[in-house]
């Protein structure tokens, strides 16, 4: 079985020092939190997901899920994890204290959420996707709906869906076909075919909340006519108990690459019971509140299954021994030296160590502005957090998945044959986490949204506010850096990934106004330069503090982010021209290229 220690000292630094939230005074609730309230909070689930979770996640891999007469079955354990689970309060930690949750900030528990993922992603999805069940009903449900549902939702005792995708639609919402019916009482009778819904039956609750996208009779055409609806898998009666089976079924069970734990299922809903949330036609914006929140979870999903590969991958390397240096025998006293000696090894762990250590670092950020934009006493503040919080959503899914799934394969490529084999679990870990660049709308839809709505949607404001914070930073570290040659390096390679993203950003403008499908050319290599670019700041900030900690440096931690941040400079940031390159070069080569070339 695979092993995993939470990074506590990573999340402490993180917490105290990058992002200071202990010295938060004008974001509400930050006052009620110290060190010892989170470190608490963070030990405890790291000793719950290694205890409970981690040796369930081969067992929900081999076992899966299986559809029977009365519904769907999860793995052996997981229904007495579950129950854990709940019983401990977990699935409160950020919900609101009106509904029963405890209220911490998004960045406390964005870190739990990380652990849960990198100890059984599976498992984990299952109170994932109730969170977003939860804030979609929080954010758009009226009184009575949120009285209704979100006190269960919060105590984990119900679960919850997001059912979006149908057969011949994929990401096209437009073209959905599920009807929405008026009923009796207030209520509307749903029907359609809903498939890849993650979690969509399972044992583990006692009832499933489906969020279910559907037509009413008189809506318009496209996207602008979807409506958002509630449909339990039992009504629930006035006084809260459950009543009657409602008329929705998982009629199959996707048979699936990787997360295998988690009960992906084909959902047929036959005239069900349904309560509408939010506005008529205005389903898909509280979808998107749902989605959003899905969004940031797979982005750590990239992040968490990346972190258990790589802590595998550094151990087999320090115990793996096979040839010798090439500079000379390291290991005498041994046959052959640890792979570790190896120059394409250290490579391949070192581009893993600081591909995890920043995208842990950015997610975190992500996750302050996203308690800003909610809890900020300052209204301008508060829309600068929620205009950067939403230009970083796709960046965070979609970047961060594709290097979390590249680090995996480096992961498992440093096992050789034995990271093929099951019992090492690094091809688990493959499969699983190719899933995150699909699901919550596919990588290059993120890359899209990136270039499309939020660059050109709001010309380029949001990108302004982030990059006036870059250049800020630059000038205020100069001094640090002429008496550094190590920050200067690192400062160095912030300068340049921010001048090629400008750069980049100014091809893009210039593709698009000759054909707006050259946005779509350029969209992929755009968003693998803005995640380099997010990572070389987050480093470089993380750099300036590590040399500001190197006197007091007993574990040579400070010593060892300072390293890291130079290498990423090296490893990473020289990426960052060539993508500017590819924009400019090949976009338009792309869209002219001649349909009947293909073949």
């Amino acid at each position: 079985m695979a092993s995993y220690q939470p990074p506590m000292r990573d999340y402490r630094f993180i917490l105290e020092q990058l992002l200071d939230i202990y010295q938060q005074p004008k974001l509400q609730g930050f006052d009620e939190i110290d060190p010892e309230l989170v470190n608490a909070i963070l030990e405890g689930m790291a000793d719950f997901s290694t205890g409970v979770m981690l040796p369930l996640n081969s067992v929900g891999d081999l076992q899966g899920c299986r559809l029977e007469a009365d519904g769907v079955k999860t793995a052996e354990g997981f229904i007495d994890a579950y129950r854990q689970y709940v019983d401990n309060g977990w699935p409160t930690l950020t919900c609101d204290p009106e509904f029963g949750g405890q209220g911490l900030p998004e960045v406390v528990g964005i870190f739990a959420t990380e652990m849960q993922t990198s100890s059984n992603m599976a498992f984990a999805m299952y109170p994932g996707l109730t969170h977003g069940a939860y804030s979609a009903i929080f954010a758009h449900g009226s009184e009575a709906l949120k009285a209704k549902y979100l006190p269960k939702l919060v105590s984990g005792e119900w679960t919850g869906t997001m059912n979006l995708t149908e057969s011949h639609a994929g990401t096209d919402l437009a073209l959905l076909r599920t009807k929405a019916e008026p009923g009796t009482d207030g209520c509307y009778l749903i029907s359609g075919e809903k498939i890849f819904i993650s979690s969509g039956d399972h044992d583990l609750a006692e009832n499933i909340v489906h969020l279910v996208l559907a037509r009413l009779p008189d809506a318009p055409a496209g996207v602008k006519g979807i409506s958002l609806f509630a449909v339990p898998k039992y009504w629930v009666k006035e006084d809260g108990s459950l009543g009657e089976a409602n008329n929705v079924k998982a009629s199959g069970l996707e048979h699936k690459m990787g997360i295998h734990g988690n009960s992906t299922c084909v959902m047929l809903f036959d005239g069900a019971k349904g309560e509408l949330v939010g506005e008529p036609h205005q389903g898909l914006r509280a979808m998107f509140t749902m989605m959003n929140q899905a969004r940031m979870g797979v982005g750590v999903q990239g992040l968490g299954v990346s972190e258990i590969a790589y802590q595998n991958a550094l151990a087999y390397a320090r115990e793996r021994v096979q040839g010798r240096a090439l500079s000379g025998t390291k290991a005498p006293e041994q046959n052959a030296d640890p792979i570790l000696v190896h120059g394409d090894v250290r490579r391949m762990l070192l581009s893993q160590k600081v591909f995890n250590e920043g995208a842990r670092a950015l997610i975190g950020q992500q996750a302050l502005w996203l308690d800003e934009a909610e809890r900020h006493q300052d209204a301008e503040q508060k829309a600068r957090a929620k205009a950067l919080a939403a230009l970083f959503t796709p960046v965070v899914k979609g970047f961060i998945t594709d290097r979390g799934f590249s680090a995996c394969v480096d992961a498992q490529q440093v096992f050789g044959g034995h990271g093929y084999i099951h019992e090492w679990g690094m091809e688990q870990f493959v499969r699983d986490a190719r899933i995150a660049m699909i699901y919550e709308g596919t990588n290059g839809v993120q890359a899209l949204d990136l270039v499309g709505r939020k660059l050109m949607g709001d010309k380029g404001a949001a990108l302004k506010l982030w990059a006036a914070e870059v250049e800020a930073f630059i000038e205020g570290a100069k001094p640090k850096a002429a008496q550094e040659p190590r920050f200067a390096k690192v400062l160095e390679g912030l300068g340049q990934a921010a001048t090629d993203l400008q750069r980049a950003t100014q091809s893009l403008m210039e593709l698009a106004m000759k054909n707006p499908d050259n946005l779509g050319a350029a969209s992929m290599p755009y968003m693998q330069l803005f995640g380099t670019a997010a990572l070389a700041w987050i480093w470089a900030r993380m750099a300036e503090l590590a040399l500001d900690g190197l006197a007091d440096d007993a574990d040579g931690f400070y010593a060892g982010k300072l390293a890291s941040a130079g290498f990423f400079m090296d490893y990473y940031v020289s990426s960052a021209s060539g993508y500017r390159r590819q924009i400019a070069a090949a976009s338009e080569s792309i869209m002219a290229f001649d349909d009947s070339y293909f073949g």
